[in-house]
């Protein structure tokens, strides 16, 4: 196929490596703007942008799909095929009309569960057992358009955000290159029923509620590592809580019901919740083990609400 290529982060680049070690011609890559990340604010090009360039192919990053010169580039290419993942900009009709085989996109979810901007992360806080990719033909709804294939990706108990994203991604790039070999296909329409809307995660969300059930909270610390982190304050500190388990125990919510080696025990709505894995802010991610050692923390202490 000749095919170009849209997409930003790190799920989007391992589907591009896959296309291109499938012998692919590849004959642009779209993504966003450089932008600046981490605490130093430095600007860098983002994982897709770093491979396209690596491999010495034609990157555009237009900042929106409007922009008649990135419009008219596109339909110069006369590709056969637009691959689309995790881009983060719209794709009006005008461009989703120029490939041969139209525009497809790799969606972390099985549709039409989960459209939108964060399923891996939505679907972990919804306490899903699975989840899967989607590989769409697009329209220009959100997520609407009918699926080619998908594949199902069981979430385990212990999974965090991090971890189902790769096994997404992989699974992601192995269905794309299947799609890619046998288009044309004839796609399903979606169900009317069933569809949920996985919307951006706000970094509020990360804030650790205690007097939520422990199970809910639980998922929060998994869906919110790497990031934003889930947050609470104990003794005037913000702290991230990066692994989190349920544990026995009640009292009022908020309350350290114990503090050793073993984690930090705070009472919840329901139940209560073992921190294992902590970090201050400006330090290291630590076990609770390591943490209590430079850390006091004592039981009857209140463990608050905190945003970073």
């Amino acid at each position: 196929m000749r095919l170009i290529f849209a997409g930003t982060p790190e799920f989007a680049a391992v589907a591009l490596r896959a296309i291109m070690a499938a012998g692919h011609e590849v004959v642009l890559v779209m993504t966003q703007p450089d932008r600046a990340s981490g605490r130093g604010l430095v600007v860098r090009p983002a994982p897709v942008k770093q491979l396209a360039d690596a491999a010495a192919i034609e990157v555009l990053q237009p900042a929106n799909l409007r922009d008649h010169a990135a419009q008219e580039r596109i339909r110069a290419l006369a590709a056969d095929v637009m691959v689309v993942a995790a881009y983060g900009l719209i794709l009006p009709q005008a461009v989703l009309d120029v490939p041969r085989f139209g525009c497809i996109n790799i969606h972390a979810s099985l549709l039409p569960r989960w459209r939108g901007a964060a399923p891996v992360q939505r679907a972990i806080l919804a306490g899903d057992t699975q989840t899967g990719v989607s590989i769409m033909q697009m329209d220009a709804g959100l997520d609407s358009g009918p699926v080619l294939m998908s594949a199902v990706v069981p979430i385990a108990g212990d999974d965090n955000a991090s971890v189902l994203h790769d096994r997404l991604a992989a699974t992601g790039a192995r269905l794309v290159i299947e799609v890619l070999a046998q288009l044309p296909l004839t796609a399903q329409p979606q169900p009317e029923g069933g569809i949920t809307y996985a919307a951006k995660i706000d970094k509020r969300e990360a804030a650790l509620d205690w007097r939520l059930p422990a199970e809910q909270l639980a998922r929060q610390v998994r869906a919110f590592d790497p990031v934003p982190g889930a947050t609470c304050v104990i003794e005037g500190k913000l702290l991230k809580v990066w692994r989190a388990q349920t544990a026995a125990g009640e009292g009022r919510p908020g309350t350290v019901l114990a503090a050793d080696r073993s984690g930090v025990v705070v009472a919840c709505g329901e139940g209560a919740l073992r921190l294992t894995e902590l970090q201050k802010a400006g330090g290291k991610r630590l076990p609770a083990a390591l943490f209590l050692a430079g850390t006091r923390i004592l039981p009857g202490i209140r463990c608050l609400t905190g945003t970073a």
